[in-house]
């Protein structure tokens, strides 16, 4: 926990023998948690039609074992990762959010909680878009619980379309301070 408070967060290296380093890159990225966090039409049409089950800590393990598996063999989630997050979910620190469609588990995120700030670590899909329904799911349930910051630690193309964007680490540990110490 206090790694994530020092701006840093754990990825295993496959090509050593699983070793874990610590990441504290020079730009984080953010989603936005305001009126900024854009959702395409067609999806937003998909989330409201409700044709998925949408759940919250029913399946930790699985969620963080596909997670593992999305690249076979060149994955940062090793056994010792999925042991360690799956202890802090015990604790209460880090969450899952589910995606259901006739029973199976077909998407879903995974990451933790400290005060108002959420870590995002990483999301998987066997259904297009079910990931993408994962991380609506997720902003509404920050929204709605008054979270202050949503890291997802690196922009992709995938998160640039929600409006996700850059700051510089300095500015990220500023903001997060802020939030976790009720700083204005």
């Amino acid at each position: 926990m206090q790694a994530y408070l020092s701006g840093s967060f754990p990825m295993a290296d496959p090509d050593e023998g699983d070793q874990i380093y610590w990441h504290t890159p020079e730009t984080r990225g953010l989603i936005p948690l305001d009126d900024t966090f854009k959702v395409p039409k067609n999806l937003m049409r998909l989330y409201r039609k409700e044709k998925f089950e949408l759940t919250i800590n029913r399946a930790f393990p699985e969620v963080i074992e596909q997670c593992s598996l999305l690249r076979q063999g060149d994955t940062w989630i090793s056994e010792e990762i999925i042991a360690v997050y799956t202890e802090m979910h015990k604790l209460g620190l880090a969450h899952s959010f589910e995606v259901w469609l006739d029973g199976a588990l077909v998407g879903g995120l995974y990451g933790v909680a400290i005060g108002k700030a959420f870590f995002g670590e990483s999301m998987f899909h066997k259904v297009t878009d079910a990931s993408k329904i994962a991380l609506v799911f997720l902003v509404e349930f920050l929204k709605e619980q008054n979270f202050q910051l949503l890291d997802c630690q690196y922009l992709n193309p995938h998160l640039l379309q929600f409006g996700a964007y850059e700051v510089t680490q300095e500015e990220f540990l500023s903001r997060l301070q802020e939030i976790i110490h009720g700083i204005s």
